[in-house]
């Protein structure tokens, strides 16, 4: 029998903080079973013989040629056992060892593809993320963060999980759009708390060059007519806003120069997702989180022949 949860950690180059997300995923409280994997993303610090040497128990996986984040964690999820993957970064931590249980029983409506756990992020605010409002209800969003969410295996294989091409940043807002054209939903958590500690060690001309590449490969990808001009557009403004409001323009210039130079080179892959999609997409993401109820009879217009036939082959 498959085990109930995997806990997949990617990492390069984070030994130290590697350690508290290690301890942590090991603390979790499951009578399903849990497994840790951590993936090894060519890391150069010692991080391999700390895993081995410290924590026999876990899952150590290390490759020798870095291919980034998003490569990666495709690649925890075809090693993982779990039906349901969880996700943190080695600079994050579960702060309770109910976290998993918890997000586990959240999985009980067959539309809920992925959950997105709450976390705070403590060197920027004490605000939580990603919680659901009080009560019952199934509150869905359009997508979670890559630190923090919980997703199933089946559905995130058979859509064919994270675009690799994108290599990092947006990754999850792209794959949870298609998610939801599949007829599947991102349900937020009431799970305890994951804590984001932030790396001081984050290289910002890389953040910023793809986040403004992947913004706008984003639309040529997902986003069907008439919406595509209007959406690339707004797309390009944001980026010119956020040059202006951080002050670091080169590397984020270069970004949306790649992405529009990348539209044209990728012509073959653009599959977007279809207008009720899309639409629900937009209505989440400004308006959400909305209640399961009030969204369900939309959701039986998003459901694409061809997504929904790569989770039946998965099954």
């Amino acid at each position: 029998m498959s085990l109930q949860a995997s806990i997949v950690i990617t990492t390069r180059n984070r030994r130290d903080d590697l350690k508290n997300a290690i301890v942590s995923a090991l603390a979790q409280k499951c009578g399903g079973g849990v497994e840790t994997i951590v993936i090894d993303d060519g890391s150069t610090d010692g991080t391999e013989q700390l895993v081995r040497a410290e924590f026999p128990q876990v899952a150590m996986h290390r490759f020798d040629e870095s291919k980034g984040l998003v490569v990666r964690r495709n690649e925890g999820a075809r090693l993982a056992q779990g039906e349901i993957i969880f996700s943190i970064d080695d600079d994050a931590f579960f702060t309770s060892p109910h976290t998993v249980e918890q997000t586990l029983r959240e999985f009980d409506c067959s539309r809920v593809g992925a959950v997105a756990i709450p976390y705070i992020e403590p060197h920027k605010s004490p605000v939580t993320q990603q919680q659901a409002p009080a009560g019952n209800g199934v509150f869905i969003t359009d997508a979670f963060i890559g630190t923090a969410h919980a997703v199933r295996k089946n559905i995130f294989l058979g859509l064919g999980g994270y675009r690799e091409s994108l290599v990092r940043q947006g990754e999850e807002r792209d794959f949870c759009l298609r998610m939801l054209a599949a007829g599947c939903i991102v349900r937020l958590g009431r799970a305890d708390v994951i804590h984001h500690l932030e790396s001081p060690r984050r290289d910002y001309r890389r953040i910023d060059f793809y986040e403004r590449r992947n913004d706008i490969l984003f639309a040529w990808h997902n986003v069907p007519w008439p919406y595509f001009p209007i959406h690339l557009s707004g797309t390009i403004l944001n980026g010119f806003i956020s040059m202006a409001r951080t002050g670091r323009p080169q590397n984020m210039l270069r970004g949306m120069a790649s992405g529009l130079v990348g539209c044209f080179r990728r012509g073959p892959e653009r599959r977007p997702v279809s207008m009720q999609a899309y639409a629900l997409h937009r209505l989440l993401k400004k308006w959400g989180p909305l209640p399961l109820d009030q969204i369900e009879a939309r959701l039986a217009g998003t459901e694409n022949l061809s997504t929904q036939a790569a989770l039946k082959t998965s099954s």
